[in-house]
C-alpha cells in the first residue's frame, strides 16, 4: 500500500502524507474507505508510531481524512474543509514556482514541463480542469 524511501531527503511523515494523497488521487482509496490505524501502519512500515500519528494529523488538518473516535480514520469527502482549500492552493502555487525555478536552472523548457504535468494529470484522472478550484489564480 505505502512505501517509504529511507534515502529520500523528504521526511517520513511527509512521504506518508503524499502517498495517501496519491492513493486517493489514483482511486485506490475512495471516500469512506477506512485507512490503517496508526499502530497498524507504524508496524507495517516499521516506523515510530508518533511519525504516523503526525502524518494522520496533517492529513486530517488538510481535510484528506477524518477520524471518528472509536471507529478509526477514513478518507474524507472531497471539499469537507473548504477553509483549507485556499491554503492548499497557495502552497501548490508556491511549489509550482519552485519547480519553475529549478527547471530554469536545469535547462528544462516550458513545453517539456507541460508535457510532464499533462502526463501526471492523466495518470491521476485530472486531465482537464478540476472546476472552479483549478481556474482561480493563487497569486
Amino acid at each position: 500500500m505505502i512505501r517509504i524511501d529511507e534515502r529520500s531527503p523528504e521526511p517520513i511523515y511527509e512521504q506518508i502524507v503524499q502517498r495517501f494523497k496519491e492513493l486517493i488521487a489514483k482511486g485506490a482509496l475512495v471516500e469512506g474507505d477506512r485507512i490503517p490505524s496508526v499502530r497498524e501502519l507504524s508496524a507495517t512500515l516499521l516506523v515510530n508510531h508518533n511519525t504516523v500519528a503526525k502524518s494522520y494529523q496533517e492529513l486530517e488538518r488538510q481535510g484528506v481524512i477524518v477520524s471518528l473516535r472509536g471507529k478509526g480514520a477514513f478518507v474524507a469527502k472531497a471539499g469537507d474543509m473548504p477553509g483549507m482549500e485556499r491554503e492548499r492552493l497557495d502552497r501548490l502555487r508556491a511549489e509550482l514556482r519552485r519547480i519553475a525555478v529549478e527547471a530554469h536552472h536545469l535547462g528544462v523548457g516550458s513545453d517539456q514541463l507541460t508535457s510532464w504535468l499533462q502526463t501526471d494529470m492523466r495518470d491521476y484522472g485530472r486531465d482537464r480542469d478540476a472546476g472552479s478550484a483549478g481556474t482561480e489564480q493563487a497569486d
